[in-house]
């Protein structure tokens, strides 16, 4: 049997998923972007770091380089500040004197810097395909359909949205529309809290780790109080019971870097390295969380480490861009700083944006070419803002 004939009796059809992973499609709405136009300067330049520092020179105050924590060194060296998603984007919103926002992270981070910062402002992302695989696994269209699952079982007046800050654009809109709030790892449980405070039950998007670590381990819940919702499933795998019996509806989503992190990591650590502390993101598995000594995001991390007493030893559940960073930082203080697991691993999207695709975004503004510009359109815009503005009123 040929394969055609094969694929023909099977009635296997390549989803739009499939096509977008392959590279024979483009969904300008996806994480995952696409490719950038333009020619890229060798990475094997020796000029790189000189031409990335002229461009800069040039453009003066014109730009304002924002660096996220899981970035390159190499890309990290010119960013006008650094921290987390949420911290970058306020921190472009209060530059308003900048005309380009250079945001060295992923999509929906350049998406939420847009949104919040003024409408003369062009935010530039230097790689478009650099995305967030967790915020890909929630659609706008995914979304819309468990609302209808949820309105069918008649709980949907009950449910409160919050959605973490790994979203989409369409997902922030999503959560401001129906009355909900944007978190971040930091301020997680303050959200819930709000959100019980309007309704009985939250739908939490699109990553189940924080939601459910939040909930159980946080606020006292227990992992029955938690239901996971499965978007590829007939109403996410979910009986009506199950939904109406629930305090927390969890998106079957996660990060593809926190998420690998695992039980048997944790207690290899332990025998490797006597006294170790074990210091992970919320990001990661509910095991591992409660096996851990510290738990808090990435600014928790970073502020703990800085504090750690001199000759302590510590392992890390987060991106190894910052791991490697923070061991070199306090490698003189006699800090023993490891990742957590024993295969390397770092965010492969966040790893898009390079000295090459920094180069010539800043070498074409510079030369009066607006390159990679992320906008979100004026709907959108307006609920996600919404969402966004809710978290910032929290108490």
């Amino acid at each position: 049997m040929t394969t055609a004939h094969a694929r023909h009796e099977l009635d296997v059809q390549p989803t739009p998923l499939a096509l977008l992973l392959l590279g024979r499609e483009a969904d300008p709405k996806s994480e995952r972007g696409v490719e950038c136009p333009g020619d890229l300067p060798s990475p094997s330049d020796p000029d790189l770091v000189e031409r990335a520092r002229a461009a800069k020179e040039r453009l003066g105050d014109k730009v304002f380089v924002l660096g996220h924590h899981y970035q390159r060194d190499e890309v990290i060296q010119f960013a006008d500040v650094t921290g987390d998603s949420f911290k970058l984007a306020r921190d472009a919103a209060a530059k308003p004197e900048a005309e380009y926002i250079v945001f060295c992270g992923v999509h929906f981070m350049a998406e939420s810097a847009d949104i919040l910062t003024g409408d003369d402002q062009k935010v530039v992302l230097p790689d478009l395909a650099a995305g967030c695989s967790m915020a890909d696994m929630a659609t706008a269209e995914q979304v819309a359909e468990c609302w209808d699952v949820l309105t069918e079982a008649g709980i949907a007046d009950q449910v409160v949205p919050v959605s973490y800050m790994n979203s989409s654009a369409d997902i922030k809109a999503f959560t401001g529309k129906h009355g909900g709030t944007i978190c971040t790892s930091s301020n997680a449980e303050r959200a819930l809290n709000w959100a019980f405070e309007q309704g009985e039950k939250v739908l939490f998007l699109p990553d189940q780790h924080l939601g459910r670590n939040t909930a159980v381990r946080d606020m006292g819940m227990s992992l029955d109080d938690c239901v996971l919702y499965n978007p590829h499933k007939p109403n996410g795998g979910l009986t009506v019971e199950e939904l109406r019996n629930a305090k927390m509806i969890l998106w079957r989503g996660h990060c593809s870097v926190h998420g690998r992190f695992s039980l048997d990591s944790v207690n290899d650590v332990r025998e490797r390295i006597p006294g170790v502390n074990v210091l992970v993101h919320p990001e990661c598995r509910h095991e591992v969380v409660a096996a851990a000594d510290y738990v808090g995001s990435t600014e928790y991390i970073i502020n703990t480490l800085e504090a750690a007493p001199a000759g302590s030893k510590w392992a890390i559940g987060t991106e190894l861009n910052l791991v490697r960073r923070l061991a070199n930082r306090y490698a003189d203080q006699g800090k023993e700083i490891v990742f957590l697991d024993k295969t390397v691993c770092f965010c492969s999207t966040m790893n898009r944006i390079d000295l090459p695709h920094l180069v010539w975004t800043l070498e074409s503004l510079a030369d009066g070419k607006l390159v990679n510009q992320i906008q979100v359109d004026a709907e959108t815009e307006s609920f996600a803002k919404l969402a966004l503005e809710r978290m910032l009123a929290l108490p």
